[in-house]
């Protein structure tokens, strides 16, 4: 059963959530991916998803993980790296913009046997990289189905590029609170099991 207000499409093949820092995006991602792998075991599945770094339970950065468990920094506090002080920052982290497209692009390239894609998230350090956006955008434009995350707007802000996600009519967007997130999580791998069921 949908939320109230929520009404879904056939043609609508975008799953994305948005909410505040740590109510469990990701985690939410996670789960569902796991039950799609069990799934759809054939399925070509590409894409990333971004987690925290702690060291003594203290966070000092943030990593970008593919769906394949290869790794890279994302963010890291302090200068981290031969060019630090030139790194765009946000809050007291340096975004390793080389480091995440290393990782990351390969895994936004559209192939033939592209089944779904994973893009967590479309946020702002990862639009640090002048070519994610493109790549991101040339995906959702794609009838391959995403499940992916952007953040929620700040100060009453967006950014222009997740504005433009958020804008999408293909989009699903599912807002998540720490009550409603196991059945947002439910509710979008029944709809992603659906989709790919076909």
């Amino acid at each position: 059963m949908l939320p109230i207000g929520m009404q879904t499409s056939p043609s609508k093949h975008l799953f994305f959530v948005t909410g505040q820092p740590g109510v469990g995006k990701t985690t939410l991602i996670m789960k569902v991916l796991e039950r799609v792998k069990d799934a759809f075991p054939e399925l070509k599945i590409q894409g990333f998803y971004t987690r925290e770094t702690r060291q003594a339970g203290e966070r000092v950065g943030f990593e970008v993980v593919t769906v394949n468990g290869q790794k890279g920094v994302l963010a890291s506090s302090g200068a981290g790296g031969s060019n630090g002080g030139q790194l765009p920052s946000v809050g007291k982290y340096k975004v390793q913009i080389a480091e995440f497209e290393a990782v990351a692009l390969p895994e936004l390239q559209i192939k033939g046997e592209s089944g779904l894609f994973v893009i967590d998230e479309v946020g702002k350090m990862e639009l640090f990289s002048v070519d994610f956006f493109p790549a991101v955008w040339e995906i959702l434009n794609s009838n391959i189905p995403v499940l992916g995350s952007i953040p929620m707007p700040r100060y009453g802000r967006d950014i222009p590029q997740v504005q433009k996600i958020r804008n999408h009519p293909n989009l699903m967007l599912y807002t998540l609170t720490k009550e409603n997130r196991d059945e947002i999580g439910r509710l979008v791998f029944e709809q992603l099991n659906s989709l790919l069921s076909r």
